[in-house]
């Protein structure tokens, strides 16, 4: 968890705070998971609602995700929300009963970055389940309550928790500066890909084309509100030709693409299919390094942009929920409860892929 905690003792023995602890490759065990103190602005939670996110899943599988690499056991999670248990001295904000998401991100508001507004970019960002801070699938975890952002009566526990992952598509949207005149493109639609369509819309995206390899996702994108979809192949021979079939199902120009997926060959669909003067926005992390043809679209002024997580999210998050704008509930496809048995098994549907979307946790 953010603010730090500590394994203890023996796993055997009664203890009033259990995590999900990543404790090697493929091996994950619910363990005693001691809190640190109360902070004066500090909050206790009592976890209701954990999604599993794709890099908890690299985790699992190779202990590494991009450059962060696990090396001693980690308590695993980050996509939260749940009850406030127990208030700090100087909080003001919430109360003892309060529901609230959390953003899983501590950053140190005395950088540069922080202190320019980019607080994600911040070097000392102490994140949930990233190396080697420990992560939200607990029983109970300690964080700001400036981080801990209250959900309305209509919002679920659920929806708070995928206020993570839509983060990043309001985020990619404001990158983007996506409104009401701007067509996109969204190349995957993997969790990361369907919540930056919905956000998209949300940002008044007037027409949106979505891509995969995968007709299921696809259809589900569809019943979702993507205007048309195109399949594709994995092959990059069939990219010039993939190319003119996303242009023609757009109908116009594309203005700008989102890359969800981060692999050379979607990545140089989208900036082959962005018009002149438009931009990329690369999104996903599929691979540490790309082979993309950079200079042709250089030559038509192609902005290309990148994000890292999210900034200043989470309220806008809540009121698109809040007021309808966006249903986040049908990407919440399976659910499971918090035993050692449904802990493995939740994460192997989530690796599968298939048909899970969005694999949440109800504690």
């Amino acid at each position: 968890m953010g603010k730090g905690g500590e394994g203890g003792g023996d796993a055997g023995k009664a203890e009033e705070n259990m995590a999900a602890w990543l404790v090697s490759v493929n091996t994950l065990k619910i363990q005693p998971f001691h809190l640190p103190p109360l902070g004066p602005h500090d909050v206790r939670v009592r976890m209701k609602a954990v999604g599993i996110c794709g890099s908890d899943v690299h985790y699992l599988k190779t202990l590494r995700c991009a450059h962060f690499v696990v090396r001693e056991p980690m308590v695993i999670g980050h996509e939260c929300a749940g009850v406030v248990q127990e208030v700090g001295s100087d909080v003001k904000s919430l109360v003892s009963g309060d529901r609230v998401a959390l953003e899983p991100g501590i950053s140190c508001w005395r950088c540069k970055f922080c202190k320019g507004g980019r607080y994600n970019l911040c070097p000392d960002m102490k994140f949930f389940a990233t190396p080697p801070v420990h992560g939200s699938l607990a029983n109970q975890v300690v964080h700001p309550a400036d981080l801990c952002f209250k959900l309305p009566d209509n919002v679920s526990l659920e929806e708070g928790a995928m206020c993570e992952p839509l983060s990043v598509g309001i985020h990619a949207c404001r990158r983007a500066n996506v409104g009401p005149e701007t067509t996109v493109l969204i190349m995957g639609a993997g969790p990361i890909g369907l919540v930056t369509m919905l956000a998209a819309r949300a940002f008044g995206a007037p027409r949106i084309v979505i891509v995969d390899v995968d007709g299921y996702r696809l259809s589900v994108a569809k019943s979702l509100g993507a205007d048309e979809f195109v399949k594709v192949s994995t092959s990059t021979q069939d990219l010039d030709e993939e190319v003119l079939e996303i242009q023609k199902a757009m109908g116009s120009d594309i203005d700008v693409s989102f890359d969800c997926a981060g692999f050379s060959k979607t990545m140089s669909t989208a900036l082959n299919a962005t018009r002149p003067g438009g931009k990329v926005c690369l999104v996903g992390m599929g691979h540490n390094e790309m082979t993309v043809p950079l200079t042709p679209a250089a030559a038509r002024e192609v902005d290309v942009v990148g994000i890292f997580r999210y900034k200043d999210t989470w309220p806008l998050c809540i009121e698109f929920l809040r007021s309808g704008k966006i249903d986040i509930k049908p990407l919440i496809t399976h659910r499971f409860g918090f035993s050692q048995e449904e802990v493995v098994e939740a994460f192997e549907v989530s690796a599968r892929g298939g048909d899970a979307i969005k694999v949440m946790f109800n504690l």
